[in-house]
C-alpha cells in the first residue's frame, strides 16, 4: 500500500502547521523541564525528543490497530459489499479532509471535538509524569501526549477504519506519525522557517487537493478486482 502510506505521510507533514500550533509548546515545554545537564548536550536531548515523539507514535499505531480491527469486524458482520463500501466511505473523508487542509472546508475542523472526553481522562496521567527525568518516563508521556485532542489526528484514525487489517491501519497511522516529526523535532530550532512555507496558501492548496487526487488510489488498488 505504497500509496496509502504516501499519503499519510503527505496528511501528517501539512497537519505539522496545526500540530505546531498545539503540541510544539509541548516539546518546547517539556525541553525547558529537562535537567540542564540533558538541554546541555544535544545527543541526550536528541535521544529524550525521541522517546517522546516514538510514545506519541506507539499511541497513534495502537489506536489505528484498534480502529482498523473494528472496521474489520464490521465489515464481516455487513456481508461482502461492506469493505468495498468502507473503502468509498474513507475515500470521500480523506477527500474532505484534503479540501480541509486546502483551506476550502473550514468546518471540518469541528471533528477535534471528538477526542476531548478521551483527553480529559488521559490529561491527568501524564500531569503524573511530569517533569520527565529518564526516557523510559518520556516515552510513558508521549503515549499519553498522542491522545491528544487534534482534529487531523482523529481524521487519520477515522480513514484508519477503511484499511481493513490491524497492521495496515497501524501502518498508515505509523507513516501519518512520521509525518509530523520534522515539525516537532526541529521545535524551536527551524520550525518557524518551515511553518512559513508550509502555512503559505499556494503550499497548502497544493497539498491539499494532491491529497483529493491521491485519496482514491488506495482504494482502487485494493478493490480492482471488484471491477473487473
Amino acid at each position: 500500500m505504497p500509496t496509502e502510506w504516501t499519503i499519510a505521510f503527505l496528511f501528517g507533514l501539512m497537519s505539522s502547521t496545526h500540530c505546531l500550533g498545539m503540541c510544539g509548546g509541548i516539546a518546547g515545554m517539556l525541553n525547558y523541564s529537562l535537567a540542564p545537564a540533558i538541554r546541555e548536550r544535544p545527543a541526550r536531548l536528541a535521544l529524550f525528543n525521541l522517546s517522546y515523539n516514538a510514545g506519541r507514535l506507539s499511541s497513534y499505531m495502537m489506536a489505528g490497530a484498534a480502529m482498523a480491527a473494528g472496521g474489520g469486524l464490521l465489515a464481516g458482520l455487513a456481508g461482502a459489499v461492506s469493505p468495498l463500501l468502507m473503502s468509498i466511505l474513507g475515500t470521500l473523508f480523506l477527500m474532505a479532509v484534503g479540501f480541509h487542509i486546502a483551506g476550502l472546508f473550514p468546518r471540518f475542523a469541528r471533528i477535534e471535538t471528538l477526542g476531548r472526553p478521551v483527553w480529559r481522562r488521559l490529561e491527568p496521567l501524564g500531569r503524573r509524569l511530569l517533569p520527565v527525568r529518564s526516557m523510559p518516563q518520556a516515552y510513558g508521556f508521549g503515549l499519553v501526549w498522542g491522545w491528544l485532542p487534534c482534529g487531523l489526528v482523529y481524521s487519520a484514525l477515522v480513514y484508519s477504519l477503511s484499511t481493513e487489517t490491524p497492521v495496515h491501519g497501524a501502518l498508515f497511522m505509523l507513516f501519518f506519525g512520521l509525518g509530523t516529526l520534522p515539525m516537532l523535532l526541529t521545535a524551536g530550532v527551524m520550525a518557524s522557517s518551515i511553518a512559513a512555507v508550509l502555512r503559505h496558501p499556494l503550499w497548502r492548496r497544493v497539498a491539499g487537493l494532491s491529497i483529493v487526487v491521491l485519496s482514491p488510489v488506495p482504494a482502487l488498488a485494493r478493490h480492482w478486482g471488484h471491477f473487473h
